[in-house]
C-alpha cells in the first residue's frame, strides 16, 4: 500500500496529505533535450527573473485544475508562472490551477512529428480553457507547425495571434508581454531577447565561453603587467 506524503507547517505541525499528480512519462523524442534543456533555457530564464521561491520555470510539469482529475491534463514543454508557491507546486508534482489560485503565465511547446497537430489544436484549446495568458509554439526545423514561431495571447477567453516579425535571414521574433521578453526563432534555435538590456539571455555554452574569455583576458593582462615590471627591473639594473 502506498501513502501520500504529508507537508510540514512552519510551526512544526504536520498538515494533511498532499494531493499529487501522477508521474507522466517524458516525451518520446529529443526535441526538449536539444532545444530547451541542452541550451539551459530553464536556468537562463530562472536567473533572469529571480525570485526562485515565487517564480516557477520548469519543463514537462503537468497542468490541470487539480491533481485528482483524470482527463484534460496537459504537460507543456516549458512553463513560467509568477507570484505563486513554487515549493507547493513541486511537492504536488504538477501545477494545479485551483490550488495555486491562477494559471501559469506562459507556456511553450516544441514541435515534433508526433505532437504538432495536437499542439496547434487540442492543446491550444486546453490552455485557453485553463486561462493561460500566452501560448507559444516553436518549430526548430520549420516542418511541423504552420509557422516556425507562433504565439497567442488570451483575449476574452479566446486566443488571438501575437505578431511575429522577421528580423533577418532565418530570424523571427515576437514579443511576450507575459515575460517582457522577445521569443526568438534564430536559425532553428530558441532565443530570448531582453529589450531592457538590449541583449540575449545567454545559453550555457555562451555563458561558459564568456567566462573563459574573461579568464584569458585577465591572464593576458597579468602576463603583460609582469612582463612590464620585469622590464622595469632590467632597466634599473642596467642603470646601476
Amino acid at each position: 500500500m502506498t501513502t501520500k506524503p504529508v507537508a510540514a507547517q512552519s510551526d512544526g505541525a504536520v498538515a494533511g496529505p498532499i494531493n499529487q499528480f501522477p508521474e507522466y512519462p517524458p516525451r518520446d523524442d529529443m526535441q526538449n533535450i536539444l532545444y530547451i534543456h541542452k541550451p539551459s533555457h530553464v536556468t537562463a530564464l530562472s536567473r533572469h527573473f529571480g525570485a526562485p521561491d515565487t517564480t516557477l520555470v520548469l519543463g514537462e510539469m503537468p497542468l490541470g485544475w487539480d491533481a485528482e482529475q483524470t482527463t484534460g491534463i496537459l504537460v507543456p514543454d516549458l512553463m513560467v508562472a509568477f507570484h505563486m508557491d513554487v515549493d507547493a507546486a513541486i511537492a504536488q508534482r504538477g501545477y494545479a490551477v485551483n490550488d495555486r489560485g491562477k494559471p501559469p503565465d506562459f507556456v511553450l511547446e516544441v514541435a515534433s512529428r508526433n505532437t504538432a497537430r495536437n499542439d496547434e489544436t487540442g492543446k491550444r484549446d486546453g490552455y485557453a480553457a485553463y486561462g493561460v495568458p500566452e501560448y507559444w509554439r516553436f518549430d526548430p526545423q520549420g516542418l511541423y507547425y504552420r509557422s516556425r514561431l507562433a504565439g497567442d495571447t488570451l483575449v476574452d477567453g479566446v486566443y488571438q495571434p501575437i505578431p511575429i516579425d522577421q528580423t533577418g535571414d532565418e530570424m523571427y521574433r515576437g514579443f511576450s508581454a507575459a515575460l517582457n521578453l522577445y521569443v526568438c526563432w534564430e536559425r532553428g534555435q530558441l532565443r530570448w531577447y531582453d529589450p531592457i538590456s538590449e541583449g540575449y539571455l545567454l545559453t550555457h555554452d555562451e555563458e561558459a565561453d564568456a567566462r573563459l574569455a574573461a579568464e584569458r583576458e585577465r591572464d593576458a593582462e597579468r602576463a603583460a603587467r609582469l612582463a612590464a615590471e620585469e622590464r622595469i627591473r632590467q632597466l634599473e639594473a642596467e642603470r646601476e
